[in-house]
C-alpha cells in the first residue's frame, strides 16, 4: 500500500504509521483480525480489535480509491487532457470527494446549457470573459453572432455565461469553500402538504418545523428527518445565503485574477449567480447532507455494534438441563426440555391461563418435568403472558436448587423460520423450535444468537436507514469479535459458531463438524490438519481460539497459541515441574520471570498473555447469569405512578438515552438527561450496558400514547 494512504490511516485513527504499515502486511498475508489483535501485540503495538478492525476497513477503502483514480487517469488520458499537473493531483489525493472534483470537468455528462454553448462555438468568447481578458464581452460578442453561431448579442453572451457557470462548478476550489460554508449552516425541515393530512406523519411531528446547527445535530435526528423526507413528509435544506455565497465566490474569483471592468462584472455576477443557483448549490446541499448521513451512520452503526456485543457475551448459565418456556394465553405455553448440551429431550403445550386455565394440571406437569429431566434452570420467554407464566411457575413449588429466569424473545421466531432452524429440527414445528432457541439462549447466548440476523434482535437505533454495506461489515466484525474473545468448544460447537471463528468459514466448519463426528470428537488441537480442506494457514488463525476439554496437552483447553507451547514447556522446565503442573498454577505462575522468555518476535505482550492464560487457562471472559424479578404490585400502566422505585433490565440503548423492561408490555424511556448526576452530557452505553438489572424512578407516564418516563436511580 502506498505511503500517502498509510499517513492518511494513521492521522485518521490516531496510531503510528508503522502501525498501520505493519496491520496492511499483515492483511496481505491472510490474516484475520482477531488473530492479528490475540497474536501479532508485537507488530501492532497491541492496538485492539476494533483498531485493527477500523485499519482494515480504511485499508479496503484506499484499496477501491487506488482503482478508481486508474480508472479516471485512463479516461482523462484518452481524452488527450492529463498533464502532469493533474496527474500528480489525482495521485496524491486521498479524499474521495476531492478526487471526484478533480475528475468533474472530464467526466462524461448529459448535454447541458453549456455543451449546447459550445456547440455554437461560444467557448473563446466565455474563455476570454473567464479570464477578465476583455472588458465589454458585449463588443466582442458581435463576432460570435451569426450563421451557425448566436441569434443575437444577448443569446451570445448568456451562452458564455453558462460556459462560466458550468466551469466554476467543477472547479474543486469553488466547491471546497462551499463545502466550508454548509458545513457551518443550520440544517432546517418543513413539513409538506402530505406530512400535514397523513396520520403516519405525526411521529416526526417534532421535525415539522425544525432547525439545528448542522454539525450539531445527533445522529438519531437526522436520520428519523431524512427518513420523513423520503417519505414525503418534510421538505430538507440548509439555510446558506445565496446573496452571501455568491458574494464570497465573486471575492475568490477576483482575487485569482483581477476586479473586471463594470460591464464584465455584471456578466461575471450574473454567470456566478447562475451556477451557484442553478448547479452549486443542490449538488453541495445534497453532498453535504449526504455528508452529514454518512457521520450519522457511522455513529448509529457504531451504537448497534456495542449493543450487539453485549447481547452476545451476555452472562450464560453454562450446561445445565433446561426448561424452557415460550408463554402465551389463548396458544397455551410451548415448554421443552433440553439436557446439559441443549439438546431436545421432550416438548408440549400447558395451558395454566385464560380461557384454559387448567392450572392444577399445569402445575402437576411442569413438577413431573422438572423432575424426570432433573431440571437445574427454567427459561421463560419475555414476551405476551411472560409476567404471568413467571408467576405460574414461581408457584409450582421448585426444587430449591432450580432457578427461574427471563430471556430476551426477540429474533426467536426469526430463528424459528429459518434455514438454520429447520437443519436443526427437521421434524419440529415453529413453536418447538422457539421455545428451544429461548432455553438455548440462557445456556449460552453467544451460541444461539450467532445463528440470528443480528438486525432481528431489536437492539439497533435506525438500522434500516443507514448504510446497508457498512452495518454488516461493522455486525460482522462484531460477531466474529465476541466469539473468539469467549473461544469455542471444538466438540460441542455447531457448524453456526465455528464459522465465526478466525480463518475457518461456512465450508471449513462443515468439515470440521463431518470430521469431528467421524472421529468420535477431537483429543488435540493437532488434529484439526487432518480436516479436509484445513491447511496451514487456517490452523494457525483458528487453532488459538478453539478449546478441546479434557485433552491430553492441557494448553489445548487454553488461549495459548500451539506456536507458543514450546516457550510454555520451557517455563515449566526451568520451574522443575512439567507442563500439566504449571497449567492452572497460579503460584507458580508467579515465579515466572517474563523478560527471561522474551525472544526474536516474541516481545512482553505476548509473553504476559501466555503467563495471565496459564493462570485460569480458557477463562470465559463473561459473568454469570444472575435471577431477576419485577416489581410484584405493577401489572399495567394504570399501576404505575410518579416517584415510584422500580426494578428493570435494559432492552435497547440509543444516543438518546436507553429502554427499559419494567414488567409491562410497554418499555420505559431513560432520556439521556436523566442518566448522569448533573447536566454535563453522558454517552448512554458508558452509563449502562444491555440486559442490565438496574433501578429506575418513574417520572412521568402517557397513557394516551403509552410511554414511560424513567430516571436512572442505580446500577
Amino acid at each position: 500500500m502506498k505511503t500517502l494512504y498509510i499517513k492518511a490511516i494513521a492521522e485518521r485513527l490516531d496510531v503510528k504509521p508503522w502501525q498501520v504499515e505493519n496491520c496492511v502486511k499483515l492483511f496481505e498475508d491472510g490474516n484475520t483480525i482477531p488473530f492479528i489483535s490475540r497474536y501479532r501485540k508485537e507488530q501492532t503495538g497491541e492496538l485492539d480489535d476494533v483498531a485493527v478492525a477500523e485499519i482494515k476497513h480504511w485499508t479496503d477503502v484506499y484499496m477501491e480509491m487506488e482503482k478508481r483514480k486508474e480508472g479516471i487517469l485512463s479516461t482523462i488520458s484518452e481524452l488527450g487532457k492529463l498533464t502532469g499537473e493533474l496527474q500528480r493531483q489525482i495521485e496524491e489525493c486521498t479524499v474521495s470527494a476531492e478526487l471526484e472534483d478533480l475528475y468533474l470537468p472530464y467526466r462524461p455528462k448529459r448535454r447541458t446549457k453549456a455543451t449546447a454553448a459550445k456547440e455554437a462555438g461560444l467557448e473563446p468568447l466565455a474563455d476570454m470573459m473567464y479570464n477578465v481578458t476583455v472588458s465589454d464581452p458585449s463588443v466582442q460578442a458581435i463576432k460570435f453572432v451569426g450563421p451557425g453561431k448566436a441569434a443575437s448579442v444577448d443569446e451570445a453572451l448568456s451562452g458564455a455565461r453558462d460556459i462560466i457557470a458550468e466551469r466554476l462548478s467543477e472547479t474543486a476550489s469553488v466547491r471546497e469553500t462551499l463545502r466550508d460554508i454548509f458545513r457551518t449552516r443550520r440544517i432546517e425541515a418543513s413539513v409538506t402538504k402530505a406530512g400535514k393530512t397523513s396520520p403516519e406523519a405525526a411521529k416526526y411531528r417534532a421535525y415539522f418545523d425544525f432547525s439545528r446547527p448542522l454539525a450539531g445535530i445527533p445522529s438519531h435526528n437526522l436520520l428519523a428527518i431524512l427518513r420523513a423526507e423520503n417519505e414525503g413528509f418534510l421538505k430538507v435544506d440548509i439555510d446558506a445565503d445565496a446573496e452571501k455565497c455568491g458574494r464570497k465566490l465573486y471575492y475568490d474569483f477576483c482575487q485569482e485574477r483581477r476586479y473586471p471592468a463594470k460591464p464584465l462584472e455584471e456578466q461575471i455576477k450574473e454567470a456566478i449567480d447562475d451556477s451557484y443557483r442553478r448547479l452549486l448549490e443542490p449538488s453541495i446541499s445534497n453532498e453535504i447532507i449526504k455528508e452529514a448521513k454518512r457521520k450519522a451512520d457511522a455513529e448509529s452503526i457504531r451504537v448497534f455494534g456495542e449493543n450487539l456485543r453485549q447481547l452476545l457475551l451476555q452472562a450464560p448459565v453454562g450446561q445445565k438441563r433446561t426448561m424452557a418456556i415460550d408463554p402465551g394465553f389463548r396458544n397455551g405455553c410451548k415448554t421443552v426440555c433440553l439436557d446439559e448440551n441443549g439438546t431436545l429431550l421432550h416438548h408440549e403445550i400447558i395451558y395454566p391461563h385464560p380461557p384454559q386455565n387448567e392450572k392444577v394440571k399445569s402445575i402437576t406437569r411442569i413438577s413431573d418435568l422438572v423432575e424426570k429431566y432433573r431440571i437445574e434452570v427454567i427459561a421463560i420467554g419475555n414476551g405476551t403472558a411472560s409476567r404471568e407464566t413467571e408467576d405460574f411457575v414461581k408457584r409450582v413449588g421448585l426444587p430449591e436448587n432450580v432457578k427461574v429466569y427471563t430471556v430476551s424473545e426477540d429474533g426467536a421466531s426469526i430463528y424459528s423460520a429459518s434455514e438454520v432452524a429447520r437443519e436443526e429440527f427437521p421434524d419440529e414445528d415453529v413453536t418447538v423450535r422457539g421455545a428451544v432457541s429461548i432455553g438455548r439462549r440462557l445456556m449460552d447466548p453467544l451460541a444461539e444468537l450467532v445463528k440470528i440476523d443480528p438486525k432481528s434482535l431489536g437492539v439497533g437505533q435506525y438500522q434500516h436507514d443507514v448504510d446497508q454495506t457498512l452495518l454488516k461489515e461493522q455486525l460482522d466484525n462484531t460477531v466474529v469479535s465476541c466469539v473468539n474473545a469467549v473461544g469455542v468448544n471444538l466438540n460441542t460447537a455447531s457448524p453456526y459458531l465455528l464459522s465465526y471463528v478466525s480463518g475457518i468459514g461456512p465450508a471449513l466448519a462443515a468439515n470440521i463438524i463431518a470430521y469431528r463426528n467421524e472421529i468420535g470428537g477431537f483429543t488435540s488441537r493437532e488434529q484439526l490438519k487432518k480436516v479436509p480442506r484445513l491447511g496451514a494457514k487456517a490452523f494457525e488463525q483458528c487453532a488459538g481460539f478453539l478449546r478441546i476439554s479434557g485433552a491430553a496437552n492441557p494448553l489445548d483447553n487454553s488461549g495459548v497459541h500451539p506456536e507458543s507451547y514450546h516457550i510454555v514447556d520451557r517455563m515449566a522446565k526451568d520451574l522443575g515441574v512439567d507442563t500439566k503442573h504449571l497449567v492452572s498454577n497460579a503460584e507458580l505462575c508467579k515465579k515466572i520471570d517474563a523478560n527471561k522468555y522474551v525472544e526474536g518476535e516474541v516481545g512482553l505482550p505476548t509473553i504476559n498473555d501466555i503467563i495471565s492464560e496459564l493462570e485460569k487457562p480458557g477463562r470465559d471472559p463473561r459473568e454469570s447469569a444472575q435471577e431477576f424479578s419485577f416489581a410484584e404490585d405493577v401489572r399495567s400502566l394504570e399501576d404505575l405512578k410518579r416517584g415510584m422505585q422500580l426494578p428493570g433490565i435494559v432492552t435497547n440503548i440509543t444516543n438518546f438515552g436507553a429502554f427499559v423492561d419494567i414488567g409491562l408490555h410497554e418499555n420505559g424511556l431513560i432520556h439521556v438527561s436523566k442518566m448522569g448526576q448533573g447536566r454535563a452530557p453522558v454517552d448512554p452505553s458508558k452509563v449502562v450496558k444491555l440486559h442490565q438489572q438496574i433501578v429506575v424512578e418513574v417520572c412521568d407516564v402517557d397513557l394516551d400514547r403509552k410511554r414511560i418516563s424513567l430516571r436512572l436511580i442505580k446500577k
